[in-house]
C-alpha cells in the first residue's frame, strides 16, 4: 500500500558521525532518479530529502538536515554551501587611505573535488527544460564523468572530502568555541557538550529545527546520528532532550557512533572516551525512543578486542574513510523501514517493536554485502549458513547464541535480479526445507526462527539494492562481481577486480538478554576506579559528581531491564553479578 510521504529530519552531531553521514548521504543521491520516466525504487527519497530552486531557476534536491561540528572541520566546505549563492557583492571600496591585503590560500582539493566543481558547473550552464528545470540528459551525462575510480584513501582529512551532494545554506552548524584540530580548545568532556546548548549554539539550532519541521507536512521523527566517545556525547544528550520536550510525540531513532580509533590517543584520553561512551549511552537513551550505538570496535572500553571483520571486506579499521563506509552500508538497511515508499513502518512503530518494557537500548548485526551467488536464490544462500548466523556485531556486543532474543527486526536490502524462492521442478524433492518454502518473507523467517525459536520477529525485504557511486572506497574483495554477489568463478591470475557499483546488504535490530550484560561491564569499566582521584579534569566542567553517580545507578537500573526472568535456565552466580 503505497503511503504519503512521512518526512524525517537528521541530525549529524560531531566529525565521525558526520563521516558516517556523508557516506549515507552520498548512498542516497545515487538511488535518486532524475529521469520521470524510470519507475520509482522501492525507497521514497522525499522523506529525507527536501525539493528547492535557485536563483536561477533550477531545482535542487538537498537533505534535510542539519550537521554540527567544530571549528575547522570544514577545509574546502563552504558552511552555507554554493547552491544558493546569491553573488558576491561587487560594489566599489570607498576607503581612500592605504589599503594591505593579507590572502590565505585556500586548501587544495582533492581530484575527486576538482571534477565535482566541474561537473556543477558543466550542469548549471547546460540544457534546461520548459519548466526552468536542469534536463535528464545534462545530468546524467555529467555525472557518466564520476564513474571512475579515485583512491582517497591518503587525502581525506574530514567528511567535507568526499561529500558528493550540496547542503542547504541551514544545514550546517560550526561550533566556534572548540577546535577540529590542534591540542587546545578541543571538546573531549561529557560535560562540556552539556554546557554548549546555551546561548547562541541553541538559537541557531532552534531556527534551523523550525525551518525545516515548518516546512514537513506529515513529520514522522527525527533520526539523529551523535558522537559517543567525545564532547558531542553530552551535547547530543542535551539535544535529544530537546527535540523529546518540544516533538514528544515524533520518533527519536538515535544511533550512537565510535570510531575503531582516535588519532593521537593517550591512555588518559582513551578515560574519557570511556566515560563519554557511558554517560552518553545512558542519557542518549533516556532521550530517545530508541537507541543503537553504532562502532566497529571489538569493545567500548579501554581495551576492546579485535575490530569487526567481514568476510568479503577488506577495509582498514584505523581509516575513518573506511569504517565509516561500512557503518552508512548497514544504516542505509537499518534505516529501510521507514523510509519506503509502500508498506513502510513508521518510526514510532520501529520503536515499539523493539523497545519494550523499559529496553531502550537495541544491538545492530548486519552482514555487509550479504553473502548471495549471482544467479541463485534465497534458499541457497541462506542454506550455507547453517551453522551461524551471517551478520556481524555493529554495536560492540557480541550475540550470545542462546537464541533469547525479547524483539527482532531484520531488513534484506539489494536482491534485485536474484529469486527469493526456490525453482523446483514438480516432482522434485526440496534439498532442504527453505527451498519448500513460496515465498521470501517466509523463507528469511524460517531461518531466522531456526536460531531464534520463541523471539518475535518483524521482517523488511527491500529489492533495491545500496548503489554505490565515486567516491565510496573500493574495500571488497575479488570474490565479489559488479553488483556485489558472489562470483562463482575465481578470478584469473593477472586480472583486474570489477568495481563493485551495488551490495545487497542484511541487518538485524535486536533487544536481548546479552544487551543486560553488556550494559553491566559498561557499567564495571567505570566503576572500578576513582574518578576524582583517576580523571579530575573530566567533572570540572560537568557534571556534578552526584549526578555523575546517579547516571551510573541508572545504568545499572537499565541493565536490570534485559534480564531473562523466563524461569527456563538457571543463571549462575556470575551472570547474576552481571546485572547487579
Amino acid at each position: 500500500m503505497s503511503n504519503p510521504c512521512r518526512e524525517v529530519i537528521t541530525l549529524q552531531l560531531g566529525h565521525y558521525s558526520n563521516f558516517v553521514g556523508t557516506h549515507w548521504w552520498n548512498l542516497q543521491d545515487a538511488a535518486l532518479s532524475y529521469d520521470p520516466e524510470t519507475p520509482p525504487g522501492d525507497i521514497q527519497s522525499d522523506v529525507v530529502f527536501r525539493e528547492g530552486q535557485t536563483l536561477g531557476g533550477h531545482v535542487t534536491h538537498t537533505p534535510r538536515l542539519i550537521a554540527m561540528d567544530l571549528k575547522g572541520s570544514l577545509r574546502t566546505l563552504r558552511q552555507d554551501g554554493s547552491l544558493y549563492d546569491p553573488g558576491r557583492d561587487s560594489s566599489p571600496l570607498t576607503w581612500d587611505g592605504n589599503l594591505m591585503m593579507h590572502k590565505e590560500s585556500p586548501p587544495a582539493k582533492n581530484p575527486f573535488l576538482e571534477d565535482l566543481d566541474k561537473l556543477d558547473v558543466s550542469v548549471y550552464s547546460g540544457n534546461r527544460t520548459s519548466t526552468g528545470a536542469v534536463s535528464v540528459d545534462t545530468v546524467n551525462s555529467q555525472l557518466a564523468r564520476l564513474q571512475k575510480g579515485y583512491r582517497l584513501e591518503g587525502s581525506v582529512r574530514v567528511w567535507s572530502d568526499f561529500l558528493r551532494i550540496h547542503l542547504h545554506p541551514r544545514t550546517v552548524s560550526v561550533i566556534h568555541q572548540y577546535n577540529h584540530d590542534g591540542e587546545a580548545h578541543r571538546l573531549e568532556a561529557f560535560g562540556q557538550g552539556e554546557g554548549l546548548l546555551q546561548g547562541s549554539v541553541l538559537e541557531e539550532l532552534e531556527d534551523k529545527l523550525h525551518f525545516f519541521v515548518e516546512e514537513c507536512d506529515y513529520l514522522q521523527g527525527f533520526q539523529v546520528l551523535c558522537d559517543l566517545a567525545d564532547g558531542f556525547a553530552g551535547l547530543g544528550s542535551k539535544v535529544t532532550e530537546m527535540l523529546q520536550d518540544a516533538y514528544g510525540g515524533r520518533g527519536i531513532l538515535t544511533w550512537g557512533l565510535a570510531p575503531v580509533s582516535h588519532p593521537d590517543s593517550t591512555p588518559m584520553k582513551n578515560l574519557f572516551h570511556q566515560l563519554n561512551c557511558t554517560l552518553g549511552t545512558v542519557h542518549l537513551a533516556n532521550n530517545s525512543s530508541f537507541f543503537c550505538p553504532l562502532t566497529l570496535r571489538g569493545g567500548l572500553g579501554r581495551r576492546p578486542s579485535s575490530p569487526t571483520a567481514f568476510p568479503h571486506l577488506n577495509y582498514d579499521p584505523s581509516l575513518w574513510y573506511h569504517s565509516s563506509s561500512v557503518l552508512a552500508l548497514a544504516l542505509d538497511a537499518l534505516t529501510s523501514p521507514y523510509r519506503l515508499r509502500n508498506n513502510s513502518v513508521p518510526m514510532w512503530q520501529v520503536a515499539d517493536t523493539l523497545a519494550v518494557s523499559g529496553r531502550k537500548v537495541v544491538a545492530a548485526y548486519g552482514a555487509v554485502p550479504f553473502p548471495m551467488m549471482h544467479d541463485s536464490s534465497l534458499p541457497d544462500a541462506l542454506s550455507a549458513c547453517t551453522d551461524a548466523l551471517p551478520w556481524k556485531p555493529l554495536s560492540a556486543c557480541s550475540e550470545a547464541g542462546d537464541g533469547k532474543c525479547y524483539s527482532q527486526l531484520a531488513t534484506l536490502k539489494g536482491f534485485e535480479g536474484q529469486k527469493l524462492i526456490s525453482s523446483l521442478a514438480p516432482g522434485t524433492k526440496p534439498s532442504t526445507p527453505l527451498h519448500s518454502l513460496h515465498s521470501g518473507e517466509d523463507v528469511l523467517a524460517s531461518y531466522i526462527r531456526s536460531f531464534y525459536p520463541t523471539a518475535p520477529l518483524a521482517l523488511q525485504l527491500v529489492s533495491t539494492p545500496s548503489k554505490l557511486t565515486p567516491p565510496f572506497p573500493q574495500i571488497f574483495s575479488q570474490s565479489l562481481g559488479a553488483q556485489g554477489f558472489l562470483q562463482s568463478q575465481p578470478l584469473s591470475p593477472g586480472s583486474p577486480a570489477p568495481v563493485v557499483s551495488s551490495v545487497p546488504v542484511m541487518t538485524s535490530l535486536q533487544s536481548a538478554p546479552v544487551l543486560g550484560r553488556w550494559l553491566s561491564e559498561l557499567h564495571r569499566g567505570v566503576s572500578t576506579f576513582d574518578i576524582r582521584r583517576m580523571a579530575p579534569s573530566f567533572l570540572s566542567q560537568g557534571p556534578e559528581m552526584a549526578d555523575y553517580e546517579e547516571a551510573l545507578e541508572e545504568l545499572r537500573h537499565l541493565a536490570r531491564c534485559y534480564r531473562d526472568d523466563s524461569g527456563g535456565v538457571m543463571r549462575s552466580s556470575s551472570e547474576e553479578d552481571d546485572y547487579d
